[in-house]
């Protein structure tokens, strides 16, 4: 009885340890399955931000063309940020903010 079981014991033994051996070759090492599946992840994120910033520096570098060669945008840009007037038939009124209470006294 005990010589019938050791055959039965090694193959057990050669299939746990096979069993391990294929775990391992899958999950294991430095690029398992799971890293994989994270470094594909991680990849389609950063190409998503890559589009992202491609399609912002094109949106800018068309803002900027237009700042250095069209007029409609030079002027629009002197009214609203310089203030600027056109002509002596404009007058630019500004609007100052509340004075700040200097009545106010620290006991």
């Amino acid at each position: 009885m005990a010589s019938g079981r050791r055959p039965l014991l090694k193959r057990i033994g050669a299939l746990a340890l096979l069993a391990i051996a294929i775990v391992f070759a899958v999950q294991g090492g430095e690029f398992g399955t799971l890293d994989l599946f994270r470094q594909r992840t991680e990849k389609a994120r950063i190409t998503r931000s890559v589009d992202s910033l491609a399609r912002l520096v094109d949106s800018l570098k068309k803002y900027k063309d237009k700042v250095e060669h069209d007029p409609a945008t030079q002027e629009r840009i002197a009214r609203e940020v310089f203030g600027m007037v056109r002509g002596k038939k404009e007058i630019v009124y500004r609007f100052a903010g509340p004075l700040a209470d200097t009545t106010h006294r620290v006991p």
